[in-house]
C-alpha cells in the first residue's frame, strides 16, 4: 500500500510538472501562436516556476511581462530564429494621446521579479533614425538572461529597476548609443557587446547607495567596420558605476576610455574603473585621470556573491 502511494505522489507530481509547460508555436502546434497570450494565461501572483518554450519563428508583438507574474522561464527553440521583436520608439504618438518616451519605448517588457530566458532574440526594429527605441526594458529584481540577443540601435537593453539585481551570460548585445543604460545592478559574463555607431556603450544611473552597478567580466567589445569613436560609458546620473573586468576592447574604443557627459561636475562623482582590460582598445596610459584602473586587491571585492548577494541566477 505504501509503495502504491508512493507511485501515485510520484505520478501526480510529474503531472503537475508537465502542466507547467507551456508551448508556444506559429504554426499551430503549440498552445498559443503568441507570446503574449501565453504570458496572460498565467495566473496572476503566480508563485511557482513556469516554462514557456517557444518554437522558432519572429513574433511581432509588443510584450509585457506583468509585475503580478514571478517565475515566468522563457524558452526559446533557437537563438538564431526565435525573435521577439517591435518598432515602438520615442515619439510615437498613441491612440490615447499619448507619446512614447524612452520609458514605454520597449518591445518587451519585464515588471515581474525571477524571470528568466535563453536562446532567444530580443529586438527593436524601429531603424537606425528611430531614435530611442529599447528592445527589452527589465524593471524586475532577480532577471536573468542565458545565450540571448538583444539588438536594436539607440537604448536597446534598458536596466530600469534601481538597484535590482539582474544576470546576463553568454548575450550578444548590439546598438548605437547608450545601448546599455539604466540604474540596475547587472553582471555580464562573457559577453559580446557590439557598437554599429560612433557612440557610447554605457548609460549608467546607478544611486549613490547601490555599490555596484554594470559589472562586465570577460566580454568581448567590437564594432562595425567604419567605426572608431566609441566610449565605454558615459554617466546618466552623476553617480554611475561600472566597471569592465578582463574584457577584450576592440579599437574602436577611444584612448581616453570614458565620456563625462559634457559635464566636468561628473568626473568627482562617477565611477568608472577597469581591470586588466586586452586588445587594442585597452590603452590604458591614456585613460582619463579621473577613471580608476583597479588593482588586485580592489578586484577582490568584485565576486558574483558581493555583487549579486544571495541570489544565485
Amino acid at each position: 500500500m505504501k509503495n502504491i502511494l508512493f507511485l501515485l505522489i510520484i505520478f501526480y507530481s510529474i503531472q503537475s510538472s508537465a502542466q507547467q509547460k507551456i508551448i508556444v508555436a506559429q504554426d499551430g502546434t503549440g498552445k498559443y501562436k503568441s507570446v503574449q497570450d501565453a504570458i496572460d494565461a498565467i495566473p496572476s501572483g503566480n508563485s511557482k516556476p513556469v516554462t514557456i518554450f517557444i518554437k522558432k519563428g519572429i513574433y511581432k508583438e509588443k510584450i509585457i511581462v506583468d509585475a503580478r507574474k514571478n517565475f515566468i522561464n522563457l524558452v526559446g527553440e533557437d537563438k538564431e530564429n526565435t525573435i521577439l521583436t517591435f518598432n515602438n520608439h520615442a515619439g510615437t504618438k498613441l491612440e490615447n494621446g499619448d507619446t512614447i518616451n524612452t520609458w514605454t519605448s520597449a518591445s518587451f517588457f519585464v515588471y515581474a521579479d525571477d524571470f528568466r530566458a535563453e536562446n532567444i532574440t530580443f529586438e527593436n526594429h524601429a531603424g537606425f533614425t528611430a531614435g530611442q527605441a529599447v528592445a527589452l526594458r527589465v524593471e524586475g529584481n532577480r532577471a536573468s538572461f542565458f545565450n540571448c540577443k538583444m539588438v536594436g540601435f539607440q537604448d536597446v537593453l534598458f536596466l530600469s529597476g534601481s538597484g535590482v539585481k539582474q544576470f546576463f551570460k553568454d548575450c550578444y548585445i548590439e546598438g548605437t548609443t547608450d545601448f546599455i543604460f539604466g540604474a540596475a545592478t547587472a553582471v555580464f559574463q562573457n559577453c559580446h557587446i557590439h557598437s554599429k555607431k560612433n557612440s557610447h556603450v554605457t548609460a549608467a544611473s546607478t544611486n549613490s547607495i547601490i555599490p555596484f552597478g554594470f559589472v562586465f567580466f570577460d566580454c568581448r567589445l567590437t564594432a562595425d567596420t567604419a567605426i572608431n569613436k566609441v566610449s565605454l560609458g558615459r554617466p546618466w546620473s552623476p553617480t554611475a558605476c561600472v566597471t569592465y573586468i578582463n574584457c577584450w576592447l576592440g579599437n574602436h574604443i577611444v584612448p581616453e576610455g570614458w565620456n563625462n557627459w559634457k559635464n566636468p561636475a561628473n568626473e568627482v562623482t562617477a565611477r568608472f574603473a577597469e581591470y586588466h582590460s586586452s586588445g587594442p582598445g585597452a590603452n590604458i596610459s591614456a585613460r582619463f585621470k579621473w577613471t580608476k584602473q583597479l588593482n588586485e586587491d580592489e578586484v577582490k571585492l568584485y565576486t558574483l556573491e558581493n555583487i549579486l548577494g544571495k541570489w544565485k541566477p
